[in-house]
């Protein structure tokens, strides 16, 4: 357990920093993979044996029902409220994104899968 929490700590620590230390087009899309790769990690604290595969999923349906739900003002308005819900939610959609989590939710869980491997 302590090596999945410090595997979020850690997706957590690399995302914010991205977007902290980092701009434009780079920032952006990596912060989103390392939000994919975040959702990856959590989905495998709280489920320790699920296989790669299904936590891609998962973390994937996440992450894309997120993004779908910035097409309403329910998240925009979350958002400005709190900045948590800012990093959770976002404020608007953008289609790119939805690649970027892929992206990110794919190798985070190819990483877990070689790991486990060994």
């Amino acid at each position: 357990m302590i090596y999945r929490l410090a595997a979020a700590a850690l997706v957590l620590a690399c995302g914010l920093a991205v977007r902290a230390f980092t701009e434009g087009a780079f920032a952006k899309y990596a912060g989103v993979a390392l939000y994919a790769a975040f959702v990856y990690t959590l989905v495998v604290l709280i489920a320790p044996r699920v296989r790669p595969w299904l936590a891609v999923v998962w973390a994937l349906a996440f992450c894309w029902a997120v993004e779908f739900a910035q097409l309403t003002p329910v998240p925009a308005g979350l958002s400005a409220r709190s900045a948590v819900a800012r990093l959770v939610f976002g404020t608007t959609f953008n289609l790119p994104d939805l690649f970027w989590y892929a992206v990110g939710a794919t190798v985070a869980g190819g990483l877990h899968w070689t790991i486990a491997a060994k």
